[in-house]
């Protein structure tokens, strides 16, 4: 993550966690860490490092102080105060289903331990983080993640000499296709599907070698094909949204992504939050059983400044 100064002229030092979370039988488990330093129980965080971006960072803290590797689902908080009169820290947090691991003890986290949702609750040592695990619990832990990317950058249509469906990624695009690739990799994807054109499997190309896994192309995720049937490209979707399988990865073109988000989400009753749709931009989408619940949205895979 870069910096950058507060409206009060403050530096903003970033950081990131998250609740991390598991279901043992039928029995959800909160993971807690005591901070020897401060005699606390809390949820695992820390501050980012040069160049990282904030999901990274989250995956990495988790890590770090609990021993427990995760996956990353919907963006719970992002919680900023003061540090002393020139810093001001803003922490992102996220729901983190732990995928296993064993914790070990370490300078900053002497102890760590699984608690259910109330004695967590109850163990936590500050408000904030009691409000962030309170979030947490409003909708239900094992929900079902779907990454929607728009493609990266291709310089401009009206430039490009050739047939369309061809154009490339430039030298930006290409930056962005491969800082998505840790992006993904936070959110636990698993398999990579692109609209049939160029620039859409491009961008996820790296990701898909980084996994091992082939690209699925879909004929009905293009632009051409949304203007012609738009139920059927919304069909597709939800489709492949709905298949609880894998974490899917889905690239497509600038003018299918903006409606079909509003369709889903005033379908499903979900409030989408404000958004310019930038190329390389993903929507995280949060599904139980047939329907979104939840979209948080990602304005660029680069590790840079997150408001």
């Amino acid at each position: 993550m870069t910096t950058k100064t507060s409206p009060d002229g403050r530096r903003i030092v970033w950081a990131a966690g998250g609740v991390l979370w598991r279901i043992t039988g039928s029995s959800l488990q909160i993971g807690l860490v005591h901070r020897p330093r401060y005699d606390d129980w809390t949820l695992p965080k820390g501050k980012a490092e040069p160049g990282e971006s904030i999901f990274t960072t989250a995956v990495r803290e988790i890590a770090e102080e609990t021993g427990f590797s995760s996956v990353l689902g919907r963006h719970l908080s992002t919680a900023s105060y003061a540090l002393n009169d020139h810093t001001n820290k803003r922490v992102h947090y996220w729901s983190a289903r732990a995928t296993g691991g064993d914790f070990v003890p370490n300078h900053e986290v002497d102890e760590f331990d699984w608690f259910d949702v109330a004695k967590a609750q109850r163990r936590l040592t500050y408000r904030l983080d009691r409000k962030i695990l309170a979030q947490f619990t409003s909708l239900p832990a094992d929900l079902h993640t779907f990454l929607l990317i728009r493609h990266a950058k291709a310089g401009r249509r009206s430039q490009y000499r050739g047939d369309d469906r061809l154009r490339p990624l430039d030298k930006n695009g290409r930056a962005q296709a491969l800082a998505l690739v840790d992006v993904l990799e936070a959110f636990g994807a698993q398999r990579v599907h692109a609209a049939d054109r160029v620039r859409c499997i491009q961008t996820v190309a790296p990701f898909a070698q980084r996994v091992g896994t082939e690209i699925a192309i879909e004929q009905l995720l293009t632009e051409e094909a949304y203007r012609s049937d738009p139920s059927a490209t919304h069909d597709r979707f939800t489709e492949l949204a709905c298949d609880t399988s894998y974490v899917r990865a889905v690239c497509s073109q600038g003018k299918v992504i903006p409606p079909t988000m509003q369709w889903w989400a005033q379908r499903d009753g979900v409030r989408l939050a404000p958004n310019r749709n930038r190329k390389g931009s993903v929507w995280v989408v949060s599904m139980t059983d047939d329907a979104m619940v939840a979209a948080d949205h990602i304005a660029s895979p680069l590790p840079t400044v997150t408001d």
